[in-house]
Order: C-alpha cells, then sequence, then structure tokens
C-alpha cells in the first residue's frame, strides 16, 4: 500500500563519516567514494543523517568498488528501514513484556509522537522477533554463560499476548537466569516442544539436570521425550496454587458473601446527595472506602481476597466506632 502521507521532515542533522580507512580484504586505502544520506524516525524525532561512503580501489582487490557505509550508521536503525532501533525495541517490550495487542502499541506509539501506521507496527514486531532470535542463537555466548554453574535449570513457559495469536515460548536457565531460546509457534503440541528442547540441549555444553514449567500436560510429554529421566516439577507459584485450591475455594466463597452485606452503599450515597455539611463528607468518604474495598482485590495463593477484603471493611467498622464514641452517635 502506498504511502498516503508525507514523511515528517527532519528535525536534526548528523554527519556520519567512514572511521575505517584501511581495505580489510587487501590492506589498501579506502577511498571517499560519494556521499549519501537517509531519515530514520526515532523516539526523539526523525533525524537526517549523511553518510560518507568509501571504496577500494584495488583491481586485484576481491572487494573492489564494495561500498564501506559508516559504523555507526548501524546504531540508529537496520538497512533500509525508516524507523530507529530504539522504536523497534519499545514495540517489542510492549508486546512481550506488557502483552499489548497491535492497536495497542500503535495508539502508544502515536501519543509518543511517532508517526506511522498500524501495519508497519506489525512488521517492526516481525522484526524485534528476528533480532531476538539472532541473539539467542549465538551458541557461544550461551555456552558461556551457562559454563560457570557447570549445570542448567530448564523453565520453560509459553507466553499469549493475545487469544488465537502465536504463543511465544521461553526457556530459561533458572541458575544463571539466561533466556536460552525464544520463539514463536502456532501450536504448542508435545512433538514441537520436544524439538525446541531437543535444539537447547543441543547446543549448550552442560547437562541439563532438571525442569521447570507450570506442568501443561503437552510440556510433561515433551520433557518426557526429550529429557528422558531428567526430574520435572512445577514452579513455585503453580505449586502454591495448586495447594491452596481448597483455601482459595473457601475464601471466595467468604467474599461473596460479605459482599452481600455492603451493597446498600448506593442507597446511602444518595441520601446526603447536594448536601455539603461536614456529616454528608464524612458519609460519602466511609461509602468511598467501602467502593475501594470492594475493587481492590488480592491475589491468590499468597494474598486472599476473601481476607483481604475482611481487613479492609474491619478497618471501616471501627473508623466507625471511634466515631460513635467521640459524638455518641453515628453519622446518620
Amino acid at each position: 500500500m502506498a504511502r498516503r502521507s508525507a514523511r515528517p521532515h527532519p528535525d536534526q542533522t548528523l554527519d556520519l563519516p567512514a572511521l575505517t580507512r584501511i581495505c580489510p580484504a587487501c590492506g589498501g586505502p579506502l577511498w571517499a567514494a560519494y556521499k549519501t544520506q537517509r531519515s530514520v524516525t526515532t523516539l526523539e524525532g526523525t533525524v537526517r543523517l549523511r553518510l560518507q561512503v568509501r571504496r577500494c580501489r584495488d583491481p586485484l582487490c576481491h572487494r573492489r568498488a564494495v561500498p564501506h557505509r559508516p559504523e555507526q550508521e548501524g546504531r540508529f536503525a537496520l538497512p533500509e528501514h525508516e524507523f530507529g532501533l530504539d522504536v523497534i525495541a519499545v514495540v517489542g517490550t510492549l508486546r512481550h513484556a506488557q502483552h499489548r495487542s497491535i492497536p495497542e502499541i500503535h495508539a502508544e506509539l502515536i501519543r509518543r509522537g511517532v508517526p506511522l501506521c498500524l501495519r508497519t507496527v506489525a512488521n517492526l514486531l516481525d522484526r524485534y522477533d528476528e533480532l531476538l532470535t539472532l541473539s539467542l542463537a549465538d551458541t557461544e555466548r550461551l555456552r558461556r554463560v551457562t559454563a560457570a554453574a557447570g549445570r542448567v535449570i530448564l523453565a520453560i513457559d509459553g507466553l499469549q499476548p493475545d487469544v488465537g495469536h502465536e504463543v511465544l515460548w521461553v526457556l530459561r536457565d533458572c541458575l544463571s537466569g539466561e533466556v536460552l531460546l525464544a520463539r514463536s509457534l502456532l501450536s504448542s503440541t508435545q512433538d514441537d516442544l520436544a524439538r525446541l528442547i531437543t535444539e537447547v540441549k543441543g547446543a549448550l555444553s552442560v547437562p541439563i539436570v532438571g525442569v521447570v514449567s507450570d506442568g501443561q500436560g503437552s510440556i510433561r510429554k515433551a520433557v518426557q521425550k526429550a529429557l528422558k529421566g531428567v526430574p520435572h516439577q512445577l514452579c513455585h507459584f503453580h505449586d502454591l496454587r495448586e495447594a491452596a485450591k481448597p483455601i482459595f475455594e473457601a475464601d471466595r466463597h467468604a467474599k461473596k458473601e460479605l459482599k452481600k452485606r455492603v451493597r446498600g452503599v448506593r442507597p446511602i450515597e444518595r441520601k446526603v446527595e447536594g448536601r455539603d455539611d461536614p456529616e454528608a463528607r464524612a458519609v460519602q468518604g466511609y461509602c468511598a472506602a467501602v467502593r475501594s474495598a470492594l475493587t481492590d482485590d488480592g491475589r491468590p495463593p499468597l494474598s486472599a481476597p476473601g481476607l483481604v477484603l475482611k481487613g479492609r471493611l474491619e478497618a471501616v467498622v471501627a473508623s466507625l466506632d471511634r466515631v460513635e464514641e467521640k459524638r455518641g452517635s453515628r453519622p446518620s
């Protein structure tokens, strides 16, 4: 689809010279050949890069006439791209760290002053995934990082930002905290996950001595197939959540019963509408406290929402008791 609006005019200009003066192939000089320019849209605005290009003139050099562009150009953008690396990094962070949808990422970039269309966001996300794959495919780096502990405890988890979309599977070493592999899959079958585990196993120079996951059926079968005999257990959060299921069900029932007792907040607020006396303001404050207690939940299993609600409602009742003790009566 053709562009329907003009590109923003660059608000700054940078001159980037080619610092290398010696041909890497023959050792001869690199001569200034020509100058070119390109515009890159970054989070800080649009930058016009003026580039000095050099070439080797030795007729016997196999790199003769091959352009040597400025080294600093790669800090701003990928080849033949109009958006900077900082924009690509923000797109990837919003997608995989904050689980934003493509329209939400587009709206956030527009809010930050980056002019682009919705399809461009999808293209930039593809570039982010490619760059991530390249960084994680450096086998030597992964071997160097995992060699310090002498073993790997593998954590496996799948991230799905939107229902119906690809699942990003992340395989991470619990000891070093390093991500060993990240790849999006349309399906999450036993064979697909077993191939990912086998790929990681082949890239490492140390053994995988344990696996941690959420206990999903396909993950259990894939681990059994690719890492036969390696211990596999639930992560601490999922383990606690499974153990706390009976307590969670009782807490949820208690929370429901507590909510039944405080449903009359709105009629009380209607009675003091239009009043501005101290007693009306106090009543409105207590109603707001009750509403806040109802909407702010805890997160099981470590923070039971029913117990959280009970504690906050008890604080409201204790405050009313103190008012009654001082005044001799509660606010009507």
